[in-house]
């Protein structure tokens, strides 16, 4: 007897012995779990249970966030109606009182101040159709340029580096399924064995078939004890090591030159570049040896498959996009890319990371992953939105700098769907102060978030449960979502907030939809011919399979592995880029010794607001911490599980130290999950890499200090 009979035996027993099954999808991370959510009525109490769906990229494996997704959807505390600021208290109001107020608010001060004065600001957890719709709102009913989303800190480096590289940015460049297949797997500043656990198994099926792992990471994970080789590299000197790697490469002739030859630009610049440096001053600035380097570029360049994943470590740095574009130089000098097995991996942290990005949230792009200044791709979108190219704006900001313009109150107003700037962006003092001094905010969400408890209005939004629409996971993957339950109170999906609100300002005739099918039909209009193209995908097909993009048309299959025969640029070759050896912008120094970074845990999700109200997850991890190695907690007079001060020239947060004789001893690590006082953003470093304006989240200098109990004294 099958397993797979076996699961659907077991399933169909569970089912009956539920009232309601409704089949969803997890809202968290970029892998996108299928699940089946069960629910039964026991005396006045609902009772619940989560089981896998096998028809999903993780095999029928959820994490402990997804078995517990629901809880946040369920919990009390979800916003039930708009609710507006009175004083310092909101009260709840109608939504035609809501949708006047905001047209009386953005009507006055763009009349004031010019169009560019409101600002739009969006997540990269929403659906396509809603991406897509919120960068048409910006643009057709408020006419700005000012809008951006969250995403821009979550995947800008790696986005920007591969469209340079290859002429297309697309999450990871193969199939998950084909990671065993690789002979030599690199994991660069990401943790997936705590954010994308259900995908660790095809890593832990990569090494039973031989394959050797090596980690990038300046402290010990999960992920880094799969890992055959651990280079605990000094933090924002990643870019360096890869250049290390390079010259072992090319100096011990190991690099692939046929591929070179024929589907590469660049080669000679790179070589002579790489020539010029010294591995032994290498491994002084990076901290690691010169014959770990040695061993880890020969591995790699010699496995007869070989696949790269980067995440935020090495992305959120001040030089993320250069570092990116290393590793990248790392694929193409070994042709490691287009075949079975080989191939790059951006490894997207939110839900749809991947398709926020694609269809016009970000400040210079389009749908179809346009670029806004090009005037073909502006033509075109116009006639697509029924406007002239004249009336579409031109390109806006990244995110910190729309908090930057808030700040200097050149933005007076601001839109905020699907995100808590307060807590995920860098220098957070400077966000509330941005955020204080508006003269209009708006924040639709489902819970009174950190940044919404600044709002003037509070607009309540479906969550994953109730919200039908499309997601892409970092495969490029489309998948479709069916709403499984529906809206409670006067909840409104965030599509019909954004029509009510476009209707109110006179826009209804560019935004008439009633379906986020319809959304969506207009979606593959307008990616039509541009680099991510929709175009053939369909809810119907959909609903019978999961396609990838490009997919220009319906019966095109769609492309899982990219650049087999050729790269996205017009000549078909990939480009190489010299890199320097960064060093990060902000150094330790006296006043400040130790270096800073932070990342995720296993219980919690971007900045907690869903997580934090699921009490099986809260419950695992109830505060923030500090991890701190024991000689360096000796040095600064720290006893392990007290409370510490951490404090950088931005400002400084508290949170309960734990020793960890694995980090390095110049570095302390803390998660970015809560706000206020252990909100680690108002500490870390906002300096802007020059190419794709991601912060330099990872890096930045800190100095330690007990937190004196004054209670006892």
């Amino acid at each position: 007897m099958s397993n797979n009979f076996l699961q659907h035996f077991r399933h169909q027993q569970q089912e009956a012995a539920y009232e309601k099954a409704m089949d969803t999808q997890c809202p968290f991370c970029s892998v996108q779990c299928t699940m089946q959510l069960l629910e039964q009525r026991e005396g006045g109490r609902k009772k619940y249970k989560v089981l896998p769906l096998k028809e999903t990229v993780s095999e029928a494996r959820l994490c402990i966030k997804g078995r517990n997704a629901h809880q946040h959807a369920l919990h009390r505390e979800r916003i039930l109606h708009p609710m507006k600021r009175v004083g310092r208290h909101f009260e709840q109001i109608s939504w035609d009182d809501a949708l006047h107020f905001i047209k009386e608010q953005f009507t006055s001060i763009q009349k004031q101040n010019g169009n560019d004065a409101v600002g739009v600001y969006g997540g990269g957890s929403l659906t396509n159709e809603e991406a897509y719709l919120l960068g048409k709102f910006a643009r057709v009913a408020l006419k700005t340029k000012h809008i951006d989303y969250n995403g821009r800190y979550c995947m800008s480096a790696a986005a920007s580096a591969m469209s340079e590289a290859f002429g297309l940015d697309r999450g990871i460049t193969n199939l998950v399924q084909e990671i065993p297949y690789s002979r030599c797997i690199i994991l660069a500043g990401t943790n997936i064995a705590e954010c994308q656990p259900t995908l660790l198994p095809y890593f832990q099926k990569a090494k039973e078939n031989g394959a050797f792992i090596i980690a990038l990471d300046p402290r010990e994970t999960l992920t880094t004890k799969l890992a055959d080789m651990h280079l605990k590299v000094k933090p924002g000197m990643d870019a360096a090591l890869v250049n290390g790697m390079l010259k072992v490469i090319l100096d011990q002739n190991l690099y692939d030159l046929s591929f070179i030859e024929e589907r590469t630009n660049g080669f000679e610049e790179l070589k002579e570049h790489i020539e010029s440096l010294d591995l032994n001053e290498i491994a002084a600035s990076t901290g690691i040896q010169r014959e770990q380097m040695e061993r880890a570029a020969v591995h790699f360049a010699t496995g007869s498959t070989g696949m790269v994943f980067t995440a935020r470590g090495v992305e959120q740095q001040t030089h993320g996009h250069a570092t990116v574009r290393n590793f990248l130089n790392l694929i193409l000098v070994t042709g490691n890319i287009g075949k079975l097995g080989s191939g790059y991996g951006a490894v997207t942290g939110q839900g749809n990371g991947q398709g926020g990005r694609e269809h016009g949230q970000k400040a210079d792009q389009l749908p179809g992953y346009r670029s806004i200044e090009h005037p073909e791709h502006r033509k075109y979108i116009s006639k697509v939105w029924g406007i002239t190219e004249e009336e579409l704006p031109g390109k806006g900001v990244s995110a910190y700098e729309m908090i930057e313009k808030m700040d200097a109150e050149e933005i007076k107003a601001l839109f905020i769907m699907g995100s808590n700037p307060l807590v995920s962006t860098p220098n957070a003092n400077l966000a509330e102060s941005a955020l204080k001094k508006l003269k209009f905010l708006v924040v639709v969400d489902m819970f009174l978030s950190e940044t919404a408890k600044h709002a003037d209005l509070v607009l309540p939004s479906s969550s994953y449960l109730e919200d039908e629409g499309t997601m892409t996971n970092m495969e490029g993957r489309v998948t479709l979502r069916k709403a499984a339950r529906s809206c409670p109170g006067e909840v409104r999906h965030d599509w019909q907030i954004l029509c009510d609100v476009a209707a109110q300002l006179g826009k209804k005739t560019y935004f008439p939809f009633q379906s986020a099918e319809e959304i969506f039909n207009e979606l593959r209009v307008a990616s039509k011919g541009g680099k991510a193209d929709y175009y053939g995908i369909t809810y119907k097909r959909l609903e019978k399979e999961r396609v990838f993009w490009p997919c220009p048309a319906p019966g095109h299959p769609g492309e899982g592995r990219l650049f087999t025969e050729s790269f996205a640029h017009e000549d078909g070759k990939a480009k190489f880029l010299t890199v320097a050896n960064h060093k990060p912008k902000e150094q330790p120094n006296r006043q400040f010794p130790l270096y800073l970074t932070t990342g995720r845990v296993m219980s919690h999700y971007l900045t907690g607001a869903q997580t934090r109200r699921s009490p099986a997850l809260a419950a695992r991890e109830i505060e923030s911490f500090i991890r701190i190695h024991p000689s360096t907690a000796k040095a600064f007079h720290v006893q392990n599980h007290s409370l510490v001060k951490v404090e950088s020239a931005r400002g400084s947060i508290q949170a309960r130290g734990l020793y960890d004789e694995s980090i390095r001893e110049d570095t302390v690590f803390v998660p970015f999950h809560w706000g206020d006082e252990q909100n680690i953003n108002k500490v870390t470093y906002h300096a802007l890499d020059p190419v794709c304006k991601m912060p330099g989240f990872k890096v930045c200098a800190v100095r330690i200090a007990p937190v004196v109990d004054l209670s006892r004294n």
